[in-house]
């Protein structure tokens, strides 16, 4: 076998099992029809983004022929679009920054491959909190940079500090969080990051060089009964904030999301020097121009999330109903119940034969449950509900 051929081998026998799930439920649609299907597979929003996402697209239909209107721009965005997400940032994180600490950048994936491009060298290692967004794993390995799970508290999924710090090398270079959770649901307490942010600190100085703190929050609009989302950068100097607007704004296919460094970082000037070379080299080239003509306009509204909190209350329902054990997420629209037997591939296997989709959770590094999304019509989690019941006999 070729080089070639092992490694493309190798990353069709690691690759996400979101994915095999989405192209499974394509399969079963063609079988039995699409409303046979209850699935869950895929956070693809499908609440409609804001009304003045149309408003916009039709201002700049009438703006095509003028020049340089889809032209390039510098590497990270235009400075206006920089603007716009530091007022954000500065909203949201309670802390003064500006155009020049952030990037527009081709989604959050795009922001995180940029960032590992600038600061790691290969041999480094990333440290990651399990159940953890499956891609990390490739976007470290992009760059020769090595992936480490720590694992979660069991049923709760709070940060376990200590299971960060047997994690942790002299290689260690960064810690990724995400909250609210993908997939958990977990949301992570201000009591919670502080530690992390202490042990970081305390690692930093032992090993001679910054660990970076890379919280990634395109959830941060989705959390539930008043739960709040804590800011990251107020309390790390190399704290560093990644998000799209996938989710807020129901735009995941568009590609726009951002990277923002504290305002207390050392150097962030030289950081972000970098970032604007890698966000350009790494074939990205450009955020995309409509992208960023978008929140211009849009990031006055966002969409209803009152709606998902309705999907959750109906999921919860019927997986009470149906006999299994989860914990109800605080935050973005996963659910993770425990996998009844604990064979989670197994389970989603049986689901599957009841026409219900879901991801087993040894994809997210953890096993022994499974992972549902609610970005769906009430009516299809409210179909699912004999499917369910059916699996867990």
């Amino acid at each position: 076998m070729t080089l070639l051929s092992q490694q493309v081998s190798g990353f069709i026998e690691n690759s996400s099992w979101i994915r095999k799930m989405f192209e499974s439920g394509i399969a079963l649609k063609k079988q039995y029809g699409a409303d046979a299907v209850c699935d869950f597979s895929l956070g693809n929003p499908d609440v409609p983004a804001p009304a003045l996402v149309g408003d916009i697209l039709r201002d700049l239909a009438d703006k095509c022929e003028e020049p340089f209107t889809f032209g390039y721009m510098p590497n990270g965005g235009f400075p206006w679009a920089r603007q716009i997400i530091a007022d954000l940032v500065k909203k949201e994180q309670g802390v003064e920054v500006s155009g020049d600490d952030c990037l527009i950048s081709c989604g959050a994936a795009g922001a995180m491959n940029a960032f590992f491009r600038a600061v790691m060298e290969p041999g480094d290692e990333v440290v990651g909190v399990a159940p953890y967004f499956v891609e990390y794993g490739f976007y470290t390995s992009n760059h020769q940079v090595t992936f480490k799970p720590a694992k979660s508290k069991p049923d709760t999924f709070e940060l376990d500090i200590d299971s960060i710090e047997a994690a942790m090398t002299p290689k260690t270079r960064g810690v990724i969080i995400n909250s609210p959770n993908n997939p958990t649901g977990a949301v992570y307490t201000k009591e919670e990051i502080t530690s992390l942010a202490a042990l970081l600190d305390a690692k930093s100085r032992e090993y001679g060089r910054p660990i970076f703190l890379i919280s990634d929050e395109p959830y941060r609009f989705l959390a539930f009964d008043g739960v709040e989302v804590p800011s990251v950068l107020p309390l790390y100097d190399y704290a560093v904030v990644l998000s799209s607007f996938s989710k807020n704004l129901s735009l995941a296919g568009e590609r726009v999301g951002y990277v923002c460094l504290s305002p207390r970082m050392p150097e962030r000037g030289k950081l972000m020097a970098g970032l604007m070379l890698t966000n350009r080299i790494l074939g990205f080239v450009n955020p995309p121009v409509i992208g960023q003509h978008l929140l211009k306009a849009a990031l006055t509204a966002q969409v209803d999330a009152g709606i998902y909190a309705k999907r959750r209350d109906v999921m919860a329902r019927v997986l009470t109903e149906a006999g299994y054990d989860f914990l109800m997420p605080k935050g973005a629209f996963y659910f993770f119940p425990k996998a009844p037997g604990g064979d989670d591939v197994a389970f989603c296997q049986r689901l599957m034969e009841e026409k219900v989709l879901a991801v087993p959770g040894t994809g997210f590094g953890g096993p022994g449950y499974f992972r549902l999304t609610f970005c769906v019509g009430e009516e299809v989690i409210e179909r699912a509900a004999e499917g369910f019941r059916k699996a867990n006999r």
